[in-house]
């Protein structure tokens, strides 16, 4: 009441600066009767699989809020040329999968993050707001602060670039949002956010300020995809959406010795439930001990949770990322009797492996060539898991003067079965270690078994034609 009354006196005196003190005023009265009102709650949610943004918390991705119709414009920071455009945020669509720059908006790799603006376009009630992410790795979580205002003419600075405190310019800072996990993980998945007042309507604004921080800072490509951005009327018309609520079907299992729980996730292919948790869970008890022995190395450690994901959305029979392995549905139904549990196998060799994990150093592990990586994988499928099925014989002179030892899943596995056979057997424990711990040269083969690789090349190849049997 002082305030506002030596402020109404001064108009007499010194009207220009009355009326900024009166604005700098209400700005105050306006920020205490938020503050009265305990500020605004975040509440997020969290998918590390594909979950059609569907939280406990956060309601669904809308197509008709009060943000399809505003005006999103940039303050500061670069966008990345690989990305949507600010008009993905308010379109009411979301990404089609998890690494879709195309339909996100996100910074430019390397930048320090940046601001943009939401302008309603006229002072709106705003019930909650709500962004949306997406992508498997650390550009998942969201880093920002969001600020409100609107717009008191004499203090107001609409568009304050990095380095200016918006709320010495006319805004109110909402709340400061942080999805990324406290273990120091990516956090890679979907990730939902809503923003609203403890009770009743979180306040009326005109315009939105978002300062987005990248998610890491030793990542040049950690910042985020953002996918959508809600802001929803109070009391305005009920929102929809593009999507609908997605009813999950999972199971887990823990293997006896507690080394690893897997988790299978069936909604896509409820069907495949029954199949999956009577013969590939059996396969993977037996198999995952068996791999982990084989496959071991000094200091290492294999991943204890391991995702088995069902897609009706995939073109390859199955991929393995980090800890997720990936199964194309509609194949599995076809091969659940013929390949399905050892394309299951073969994945989980790639989980396992796990090169190409960070290292001490925080340098770029050193590339692994291909035909390692998938001839191990195929080594331990077709000679060790499945021999019965000799799904890697070569049994022809044509085939075997077109193979080559780097020819990589199949032909690459023909060639480590015979290297292991003549020569070590303990070569796919070696070979596994050095890929691992980033020493792998093609000269150690030399070391293994006294030959250089071509040597050995031409001689694996005249053993398979001696093999074969007499024409006549």
């Amino acid at each position: 009441m002082i305030e506002t009354y030596l402020t109404m006196t001064a108009l007499l005196t010194n009207p220009a600066h009355a009326i900024r003190r009166l604005g700098i005023v209400m700005l105050m009265l306006h920020a205490a009767s938020l503050d009265a009102r305990a500020q605004a709650r975040v509440q997020c949610g969290y998918e590390p699989l594909p979950s059609g943004f569907t939280f406990e918390h956060v309601p669904l991705p809308a197509n008709n809020d009060a943000a399809t119709s505003a005006r999103f414009s940039l303050v500061d920071g670069r966008p990345d040329r690989n990305g949507a455009s600010l008009a993905a945020l308010h379109d009411g669509a979301v990404p089609l999968n998890e690494d879709d720059p195309a339909r996100n908006f996100f910074f430019q790799a390397g930048s320090d993050g940046g601001r943009f603006i939401v302008d309603m376009t006229r002072n709106l009630s705003i019930a909650y707001i709500a962004t949306f992410s997406w992508h498997r790795g650390s550009r998942g979580p969201q880093v920002y602060t969001l600020y409100a205002a609107n717009g008191l003419p004499s203090i107001f600075q609409r568009e304050p670039r990095r380095g200016t405190d918006p709320t010495s310019c006319g805004w109110i800072r909402l709340a400061r949002v942080d999805t990324r996990p406290k273990d120091g993980s990516e956090g890679g998945g979907q990730h939902g956010v809503a923003i609203r007042a403890p009770s009743g309507r979180l306040g009326s604004f005109r315009y939105l300020l978002f300062d987005v921080e990248p998610t890491q800072r030793h990542d040049p490509f950690g910042h985020t995809f953002f996918s959508e951005i809600d802001v929803v009327e109070a009391g305005g018309p009920p929102v929809t959406s593009m999507l609908r609520p997605l009813k999950r079907v999972r199971r887990t299992f823990t293997l006896p010795d507690a080394s690893c729980t897997f988790l299978l996730d069936a909604t896509d292919a409820p069907d495949l439930v029954s199949w999956a948790e009577k013969t590939l869970r059996s396969a993977l008890t037996a198999w995952r001990p068996k791999i982990t022995a084989l496959l071991s190395s000094t200091d290492y450690m294999p991943p204890t949770h391991v995702t088995l994901l069902f897609c009706s959305d995939m073109n390859a029979p199955a991929a393995a990322s980090g800890g997720i392995i990936r199964l194309n549905a509609t194949w599995f139904r076809r091969e659940l009797e013929d390949e399905a549990t050892g394309c299951v196998i073969h994945e989980l060799v790639h989980v396992i492996q796990n090169y190409g994990r960070p290292t001490r150093n925080a340098q770029p592990p050193a590339p692994v060539p291909g035909w390692v990586v998938e001839g191990i994988a195929d080594y331990i499928r077709w000679f060790l898991f499945e021999p019965e099925r000799r799904g890697a014989e070569i049994t022809s002179r044509r085939a075997i003067e077109a193979a080559r030892y780097d020819g990589s899943y199949r032909v690459s596995a023909n060639f480590l079965n015979w290297a292991v056979t003549k020569y070590d057997r303990s070569l796919i424990t070696r070979l596994n270690a050095a890929a691992r711990e980033e020493r792998y040269d093609d000269a150690l083969w030399q070391t293994w078994t006294g030959k250089h690789l071509p040597e050995l090349d031409k001689e694996w190849k005249h053993d398979l034609v001696r093999r074969l049997p007499p024409t006549h």
